[in-house]
C-alpha cells in the first residue's frame, strides 16, 4: 500500500508539473469572439486591445472586469494594433486598402472615437502605429511605387502629415510588413523608430530622428515567400534586441524565426523557439516571451535556451513588468502570465 501510494503520488506530480509546463497562461473571461491582434498593457491594471468587427476592449482593475466597445461606423474593420497611456487615452488603427485603413482616438475611455485619419490612397495598406508619448506618433504602410509610406503626428493626432517622399524606406519588389501583432513597428527612447519586413525580403528599418532619415539591416531570418519573415521586433535597451517570425503558412517549421543583436548594427540568428512567432516582449533584459498559433515559448536566460510555455493559438504579447504580462489571439481568447 505505501508503494502504491508513492506511486500515485508520484504520477499525480509528474502531470502537475506537465500541466505547469504547457499552462503558464491564466484565461480571461472577456465577452468577444473577436480575433484579437491590437494589444496596449499600460501598467498592472489597465490593458487594451482590439481587433475584428471594428472591437476594442479595456480592464482598468487587472482583468477583474473587462469593457468590451464596437467603434461606431468602423463594425467591418479590424483593429490590428491599439497604442494606449492610460484607462482613458488611445489610438487604434484598422488595415486594409484604400478607406479601410483608418486611425481612431479616444480621450475618455472609449466612451467616444474620433476618426483622425481615413486612407485615400488605394495602393496604400496601413499595417501598424506606434507612439513615442500621447502627442508623438508613427504609422507605416505597405510599399507603394517602391516605397514604404510613413506618417507621423506631433500633436496628438490633429495632424498627420506624410514624410517627404526622398526620405521614405525604399523596398524591394515583394517586399512588404506583416500587420500580424501590431509589433512591426515599434519606438523606443526619445526619436528611435524601428520597422521590420518580409515577402522577398526581411531587414530591419532604423530611424534615430523619428522617421526623417532611415538606415537598413538585411537578416538571415525567413524570407522568399509571402508569408514568410521579420513578424515582430521587440527593443530592451539601445543595444539589446530580438526579432521573430517564420512562415505563418507553416506554423510548426522553426526555421530562421529568431534573432539577436547586441550592439544595435547587425542581428544573429538564434534557435529554440517551436515554430511560427508573431509576437514578442521583453519582460525584463534575461526574460523574453514569444508568441504564434501553435503556441508560446519563454527565455529566462536572455533568449539562449527557450521552453514551451503554453500551446495556446495567441497573436500578441506585450509586458510592462513582471506582474503585467498578457497575450491575446483568436475567439477574443485574453490570457494573462501567472
Amino acid at each position: 500500500m505505501k508503494i502504491a501510494g508513492k506511486l500515485v503520488f508520484l504520477i499525480a506530480l509528474v502531470l502537475s508539473l506537465t500541466l505547469m509546463t504547457f499552462s503558464q497562461w491564466r484565461k480571461q473571461s472577456v465577452n468577444t469572439t473577436a480575433s484579437l491582434r491590437g494589444l496596449s498593457v499600460v501598467n498592472e491594471r489597465v490593458v487594451w486591445a482590439s481587433g475584428t468587427g471594428g472591437t476594442v476592449i479595456k480592464t482598468a482593475d487587472g482583468g477583474a472586469r473587462w469593457k468590451v466597445m464596437t467603434v461606431p461606423g468602423a463594425e467591418k474593420l479590424d483593429f490590428r494594433d491599439i497604442e494606449a497611456f492610460d484607462a482613458n487615452t488611445a489610438y487604434i488603427l484598422s488595415i486594409g486598402n484604400g478607406e479601410n485603413s483608418r486611425i481612431y482616438k479616444t480621450t475618455d475611455g472609449g466612451e467616444t472615437w474620433e476618426l483622425q485619419f481615413k486612407n485615400t490612397n488605394e495602393k496604400a495598406f496601413f499595417d501598424a502605429i506606434a507612439c513615442w508619448d500621447a502627442k508623438n506618433c508613427i504609422t507605416m504602410s505597405d510599399p507603394v511605387d517602391g516605397r514604404f509610406i510613413i506618417m507621423s503626428t506631433i500633436n496628438g493626432g490633429k495632424n498627420w502629415g506624410t514624410h517627404g517622399k526622398d526620405v521614405l524606406p525604399t523596398a524591394i519588389d515583394g517586399e512588404a510588413a506583416f500587420a500580424a501583432s501590431g509589433t512591426c513597428l515599434i519606438t523606443h527612447a526619445k526619436q528611435t523608430v524601428y520597422m521590420v519586413s518580409g515577402g522577398s525580403q526581411a531587414r530591419v528599418f532604423r530611424s534615430d530622428n523619428s522617421g526623417a532619415t532611415w538606415y537598413t539591416i538585411t537578416t538571415e531570418m525567413a524570407k522568399g515567400t509571402p508569408g514568410s519573415g521579420i513578424f515582430s521586433i521587440a527593443i530592451h535597451d539601445a543595444k539589446t534586441g530580438v526579432l521573430v517570425g517564420g512562415n505563418y503558412e507553416k506554423p510548426d517549421e522553426a526555421k530562421n524565426n529568431l534573432a539577436f543583436t547586441s550592439y544595435g548594427l547587425s542581428w544573429k540568428l538564434g534557435t529554440g523557439l517551436t515554430g511560427y512567432r508573431s509576437g514578442v516582449t521583453y519582460v525584463d533584459k534575461k526574460t523574453i516571451i514569444a508568441v504564434g498559433t501553435n503556441g508560446s515559448d519563454i527565455s529566462r536566460d536572455g533568449g539562449k535556451t527557450w521552453k514551451i510555455l503554453g500551446e495556446e493559438d495567441l497573436n500578441a504579447v506585450q509586458a510592462k513588468s513582471k506582474k503585467a504580462v498578457w497575450a491575446v489571439g483568436t475567439k477574443g481568447l485574453v490570457v494573462k502570465m501567472k
